[in-house]
């Protein structure tokens, strides 16, 4: 009753508080407003970056230095930050940020190459562009338990089967201006599915900019390519950015005895990887108010699948995937606090997977997934004290699936699935300036969907800045996740899972509360305890999706930034996950495949165009659980293991820079999860040139 009436005050603030601020709004005069890029997602002011930095021209100028908003000279607006002309208030949770000039510089090839530097993050991938889905956790999440936007718009597939789920191998680096992860309060903005956190990558603007080209080519070990170019400028109020890639890799590295997917050779099978990324946009400043934006993603990808465990499988994945945003951003009232947005975004996603069982077996299965999804947003800062973010959310999923298979005891599961569902949100998030150096958030955010009726998710947070120096913040949020449609409904004729039309939502809550320093310019650190508790996960037990029960989740993350001087930089990062389930017949245990510690330790040179740039990566091992050998035992743990990595970029001309990468090393080949092992030493050669 407690939290029922609690829910009802929340959202009588909330939704009053809507009200009366379109009615205040719509009372405002205009006034003439000066151009303005009107991007709405907050920077923050803890800002945890790459090794290396962009030299500042105007060094006076506080957002041209490393880590600038965690200076010590910060004056009145010390929880305040300068987003584009415009004043933002810092959040209960860090926003941990990669601009997308670090991205290029370090030659990254993929999204998961890039998160690998952010605390929070074990990436238990395989070979080089490799099928990862299932080896993805943020904060012993899960992929499909955290949002993955582009620019604000979800890349979520919602499908859990066939390795479905977000390849994150196949989002492209090139044209993006910076990658942004946010949790707590932010789940009120974007959804409560984000029990961990939300990834947003958002590209570069290029109205205003001039013509710009680059491009790079890349050879490395074990049929290693990769190609890229991109090219962006304007003319007069309209701006251009058009983006390709292409990566290939054979992955057919040695691997010991017992390995998964182990061939007769002794090499990894069936690990080769093809995708082709596309990426345009296009954008047109209507006037000095308003601006429309359209974008455009495809991506293209055949791959052979790898599974947790296996021996020798040959599966093949093909995957086609398209997603198209087109937006409008607007100024309005008398000043320059207040900023409306609207998007509308289509994102279809095809996979088919095949291959045979046994020489005379033959099983496929297709999923076709479309999403439909509309949003407006209000950000407006009605008092120097107060800031209202709020508007609504309508996602439309349509799935069609099919499964085919001629083995004798699966005939009688063939089937063709049509399926739909809406759901609606209703979402606000009011930030009060309580003092000058404390800071409230309350959020709520009011669902409704056609399959499992409405739902009310809170959410609260709170920051105190004690001193410039150093900020205690928390969070509390509401989540749940919704069964995907193929959960649901659909046969997986790959690993023989059986739908369940029965399934309930993951339902919990997860919340934070840390500390951040910024003991001066150049040096910065965090420390964040994290936590959540989720009920009816969704996990396969005897071969069938089920409501497992409870896992509780509680760690903290540790991440220091210093620029030990202009050439010279650090990052250290440690997270610490305990993620244990509490009921069933595996209680008391951690979580399979999730690490207890994960860590990252990086040094980097940065001096008149040469960079080089050292890391060292550390996983405790994880609990193996899936597809064990005869004789394993399901409290099994694969081994720590550590990984070292160089790259380096020496500058031949002005525009000119030869490449190099080299992976692992102590040449060790480590099993990086669940009899998943990774290469040697490995070698990757390139050349970049820009005009």
């Amino acid at each position: 009753m407690f939290y029922l009436r609690s829910l009802s005050i929340i959202a009588s603030a909330s939704f009053g508080l809507l009200l009366w601020a379109l009615t205040t709004e719509a009372a405002e005069t205009s006034a003439n407003i000066p151009t303005l890029n009107l991007q709405q997602y907050q920077k923050p002011l803890t800002e945890a970056r790459w090794l290396q930095q962009q030299e500042c021209d105007q060094p006076e100028k506080r957002q041209c230095s490393v880590l600038s908003q965690n200076t010590t000279d910060v004056e009145e607006d010390e929880e305040e930050v300068i987003v584009e002309g415009r004043k933002q208030p810092v959040t209960s949770s860090p926003i941990y940020t990669i601009t997308g000039d670090e991205i290029q510089r370090q030659g990254v090839e993929s999204l998961t190459e890039a998160l690998r530097s952010l605390p929070g993050f074990a990436i238990n991938d395989t070979g080089f562009g490799a099928d990862i889905h299932t080896g993805l956790y943020y904060r012993g999440t899960t992929l499909n338990q955290n949002l993955f936007l582009l620019n604000g718009r979800s890349l979520n597939t919602n499908i859990s089967t066939y390795h479905g789920a977000t390849d994150l191998n196949n989002i492209l680096t090139s044209g993006i201006d910076r990658i942004e992860l946010l949790s707590g309060t932010a789940a009120t903005l974007y959804g409560s599915e984000a029990f961990g956190g939300i990834v947003n990558i958002i590209t570069a603007d290029p109205t205003g900019q001039p013509f710009r080209a680059n491009a790079q080519v890349q050879f490395g070990s074990y049929g290693q390519q990769n190609y890229r170019a991109n090219l962006s400028g304007s003319a007069s109020s309209v701006g251009y950015a058009l983006g390709y890639e292409r990566f290939q890799a054979d992955n057919d590295y040695p691997v010991p005895k017992g390995a998964a997917n182990r061939g007769p050779d002794g090499r990894l099978f069936n690990g080769d990887t093809q995708f082709d990324n596309y990426f345009g946009r296009v954008t047109y400043q209507v006037d000095r108010r308003n601006s429309l934006n359209l974008d455009a993603f495809k991506t293209t990808s055949r791959k052979g699948l790898l599974y947790f465990g296996f021996p020798l499988q040959r599966d093949r994945l093909n995957h086609d995937g398209s997603n198209i945003g087109l937006s409008w951003r607007g100024l309005v009232g008398a000043g320059e606090d207040s900023v409306v947005t609207a998007n509308l975004g289509y994102n279809r996603n095809y996979f088919n997977t095949y291959g045979p069982t046994q020489n005379i077996f033959y099983r496929q299965g297709s999923l076709d997934s479309t999403i439909l999804t509309a949003r407006i947003e209000h950000n407006w800062q009605i008092t120097p004290i107060y800031n209202l973010r709020y508007g609504i959310d309508i996602k439309g999923d349509l799935f069609e699936g099919e499964t085919l298979s001629n083995v004798p005891r699966l005939i009688r599961l063939n089937e063709v699935e049509n399926r739909d569902r809406t759901n609606t949100a209703l979402f606000a998030l009011n930030t009060f300036k309580i003092l000058d150096n404390v800071q409230f958030e309350l959020g709520l955010r009011q669902n409704f969907n056609t399959e499992y009726g409405s739902s009310a998710d809170p959410s609260v947070g709170f920051r105190w800045d004690l001193a410039p120096q150093i900020a205690v913040r928390s969070s509390w949020v509401s989540v749940r996740r919704i069964p995907g449609l193929d959960q649901l409904y659909l046969f997986d004729t790959v690993h023989n899972w059986l739908p369940n039309p029965n399934l309930k939502p993951e339902l919990g809550s997860a919340w934070t509360a840390g500390l951040d320093f910024r003991l001066n310019r150049d040096l910065t650190a965090q420390l964040t305890y994290f936590g959540n508790s989720l009920e009816n996960r969704i996990a396969v037990v005897a071969g069938r999706w089920e409501n497992i029960g409870l896992v509780n989740t509680n760690g903290f993350e540790a991440a220091v930034r210093w620029q030990i001087t202009p050439q010279f930089s650090a990052l250290v990062n440690y997270t610490y996950t305990d993620a244990r389930i509490e009921t069933g017949p595996d209680r008391g245990l951690q979580l399979s495949t999730v690490p207890f510690s994960v860590a990252q330790i990086g040094f980097g040179y940065n001096w008149n165009g040469w960079e080089v740039n050292l890391y060292a990566n550390y996983n405790s091992g994880s609990r193996r659980a899936l597809f064990t050998a005869v004789g394993d035992d399901a409290r099994d743990f694969s081994p720590s293991w550590l990984n070292l990595d160089l790259n380096a970029r020496i500058p031949i001309l002005k525009n000119l820079a030869f490449l190099i990468y080299l992976e692992n090393l102590a040449d060790v080949s480590y099993e990086k999860v669940n009899r998943i092992y990774q290469p040697g030493l490995t070698f990757r050669l390139g050349v970049s040139a820009s005009i």
